[in-house]
């Protein structure tokens, strides 16, 4: 299988093997039996380690076995890089390249393992040194490799990050030639040290003088904030784009070059920068390792419940993360479930639960339906390294089927029979957005002692979507840097959940898209703090202040239902907390009625909508051909903490008052991608009982399910609790 076939299909892939390799007859073996059960493509992850052990010889010869029988086979291969596990000889060469610990200590960790981490944190590639050796490696690799032309896509980093914190104990990197990248960032931005100084509110004679902060825990100051948004966004990016680079000079073909990340950073803009950074961006998949948080309603039990557990994996751990990184892609470009579970999570000796066939479908069409365009498996055979032994894969250790494996081909096989669906980013772009940014993300993250802030903003955030994919309502998440490209223009609602922390910008953008006929659905703290990490006065950004006409009166934190204590932080004296209770409605929404989450923020207005002992806390105000509302709590958290009925039904109401309607209108819910000449529709039931309903199918069109699922001539289909089913519509000629 060359290049230019493999694109025409739905790339259905496993990841093979690790280092140390099994014995070669044991992956020729696997790599069979993949082709057997449908796979079109294997992914194979080569280590610098182990090969060039020794500088200027290098050993490829297992890759050219293993690509040449994968051609044989007609099948695909997917290339990783795994830089971070770097040879000796390159620490030994460049003694420069050990990453510095936020502490100033250096990282003496060295991988000699794939395991942990893909060798992270690795070298330090701001040495120029480490960074040349890097790269010439790279396209020796892709020069030699490349002649193959069933490498079908190069994969620069496995799972992007350092992971310092756990490999090596401490945040990097504060080594030299990385605070010296970041001053010349700095310059770039800003131009002159007095532009800094004027914007910081600080006294640096030069840029040679700007340091990051590097005190103990989080100071929400600028030369914290700052450092951090550098390291995620800039030092990383030039990481992926060196490598980027030395792939496509050196690759004889020009194939398709991506990363993924390990897991869906929401709330950041990371997504946005990195898939700019390559061709396109994938993430890992991993629906059964995390619990769900644990402010959850469900996890309050002394056991997980069955089926709020599986409803968690379908909602958060796959439809949530999958719409945030294709929310990120650049247009039009595919998106990868790069790294996907194929069977139970295994650390240690603690062994998860082995998938089902129920679990492969429900997870695979989810994952579909979130608007994936490839599926790569991690692993085929049964993990042998001690920390994860027996886990992950389709195989177990011995035998050559699973009923994981036969179903991850039924379905992978479906898919690629509906390339034009499947394998194209085509999900169509939502009615609603939710606004997040990066500058947003970081302040909040270097709030508070135990980054309270942070998670609170993220928890709501999550019980926005949470509230909005339980009524069948279709969200984007658009990013505060990319927030005037023209498809935002297109959304009818756009959603800022409690920014704390808003640059003016930001706020500009949106009162305009309001004025342009937009619908903006603020909460209270919005833009209480500035771009720097100063507070407001007034405590609410001034440009979102003037559009509203409104003056914030008081804001204090709220008790939790009956007392309790899952995120409510001792009292430092009387008087810092209200009574639990609900925001009233008033005029238009009489009768409906908010829980007050986190906080209670009260206004001086004209417009009043909600109110909190009389006094308002909520307003919505026409501004322009569009409309913006304030609401003075934390609105998303309702969905999944004490979760209440009158909360989802007044965000339901305020939906309705946008033009935001679901895609079905029953207690299914449905998500779409569509082609030129058909859609595949992917309906979830979430209840816990069987639900039979009528489709409502397009004019002169056929309805098929292509797993064998029947579907009534009128568009009636039932489907049992937790069930997914793919329905495709043909339109006729």
């Amino acid at each position: 299988m060359n290049k230019q076939q493999f694109w025409k299909q739905f790339p259905l892939g496993a990841h093979l093997c690790r280092e140390p390799m099994p014995p070669m007859s044991e992956l020729l073996r696997d790599m069979e039996l993949l082709k057997k059960n449908g796979f079109n493509m294997v992914k194979l992850q080569e280590h610098w380690m182990h090969d060039e052990p020794t500088e200027g010889v290098y050993n490829f010869d297992k890759y050219h076995e293993l690509i040449s029988h994968a051609a044989k086979l007609e099948m695909g291969v997917y290339l990783g890089l795994t830089c971070e596990q770097a040879p000796n000889w390159l620490w030994q060469k460049h003694p420069n390249c050990r990453m510095e610990h936020k502490n100033g200590t250096k990282v003496m960790f060295q991988a000699q393992s794939t395991l942990p981490g893909d060798g992270k944190p690795g070298p330090c590639y701001d040495d120029p040194g480490a960074m040349a050796d890097q790269l010439r490696f790279i396209k020796h690799l892709v020069t030699e490799l490349g002649q193959h032309e069933n490498i079908v896509v190069w994969n620069t980093w496995q799972e992007i990050g350092y992971w310092a914190e756990w490999n090596s104990g401490d945040t990097v990197c504060y080594c030299p030639q990385t605070i010296a990248f970041y001053r010349r960032w700095l310059e770039s931005q800003y131009g002159s040290i007095d532009a800094l100084n004027e914007h910081w509110r600080t006294p640096y004679s030069s840029f040679a003088a700007v340091e990051p902060d590097r005190g103990m825990g989080n100071h929400a100051i600028p030369q914290q904030f700052f450092y951090r948004y550098f390291l995620a966004n800039v030092q990383m990016a030039n990481v992926l784009s060196s490598r980027y680079n030395a792939i496509k000079e050196a690759d004889p073909f020009d194939r398709p070059v991506f990363a993924h990340v390990g897991y869906a950073e929401v709330g950041s803009g990371e997504g946005w920068t990195y898939s700019r950074t390559q061709d396109f961006l994938g993430t890992s998949v991993y629906p059964a390792w995390r619990k769900a948080h644990h402010y959850d309603d469900f996890l309050q039990q002394k056991r997980i419940p069955k089926h709020e557990a599986l409803l968690h994996e379908i909602w958060d751990e796959l439809s949530y993360k999958m719409d945030y990184v294709r929310s990120g892609a650049k247009d039009g470009a595919p998106v990868w479930a790069a790294e996907y579970q194929g069977g139970p999570c295994n650390t240690d000796f603690s062994k998860g639960r082995v998938p089902s066939a129920c679990d492969m479908r429900r997870w695979m069409l989810t994952t579909m339906g979130a608007g994936a365009t490839a599926i790569s498996f991690w692993v085929t055979r049964a993990e042998i390294m001690a920390s994860e032994s027996n886990g992950f894969s389709l195989l177990d250790s011995e035998g050559d089927t699973t009923e994981r494996f036969t179903e991850a081909g039924r379905i992978g096989n479906m898919l690629k029979t509906y390339p034009d669906i499947f394998a194209a980013n085509n999900k169509p772009q939502a009615d609603v957005a939710f606004l997040v940014d990066e500058n947003t993300f970081q302040i909040a993250k270097s709030m508070g002692f135990n980054n309270a802030v942070l998670e609170h903003y993220l928890y709501n955030l999550r019980g926005w979507y949470k509230t909005l994919w339980s009524m069948g309502i279709p969200c984007d998440f658009v990013e505060g840097s990319y927030f005037h490209a023209p498809k935002t223009s297109r959304y009818k609602t756009i959603v800022v959940p409690s920014s704390i922390a808003m640059k003016d910008s930001v706020a500009q953008a949106l009162v305009t898209y309001a004025k342009n006929g937009g619908n903006v659905i603020l909460e209270g703290c919005c833009g209480r703090i500035d771009e720097v990490g100063y507070a407001v006065r007034g405590e609410i950004n001034r440009h979102i202040r003037e559009a509203l006409a409104v003056t914030v009166t008081g804001n204090t934190r709220v008790r939790e239902p009956n007392d309790a204590e899952r995120w409510t932080m001792p009292e430092r004296t009387w008087g810092e907390y209200e009574e639990a209770g609900f925001l009233a409605g008033y005029g238009d929404m009489h009768g409906h009625c908010i829980r007050a989450n986190m906080f209670i923020e009260t206004y001086k207005t004209q417009n009043p909508l909600f109110t909190w002992e009389g006094k308002p806390a909520a307003l919505c105000k026409n501004v322009g051909n569009g409309q913006m509302w304030l609401i003075g709590t934390m609105v998303g958290v309702s969905a999944t903490a004490y979760v209440n009925e009158e909360t989802q039904a007044t965000v339901e109401k305020l939906m309705q008052s946008c033009g935001v309607k679901p895609n079905h209108s029953g207690k299914l819910l449905v998500q779409k991608r569509i082609a030129e000449t058909r859609e595949a529709w992917v309906i979830t039931n979430p209840h816990k009982e069987t639900i039979t309903e009528k489709l409502t199918l397009p004019n002169n069109t056929t309805a098929t399910d292509p797993l064998g699922g029947s579907i009534g001539q009128d568009g009636t289909i039932t489907l049992p609790p937790l069930d997914v089913r793919v329905v495709i519509i043909l339109f006729p000629f």
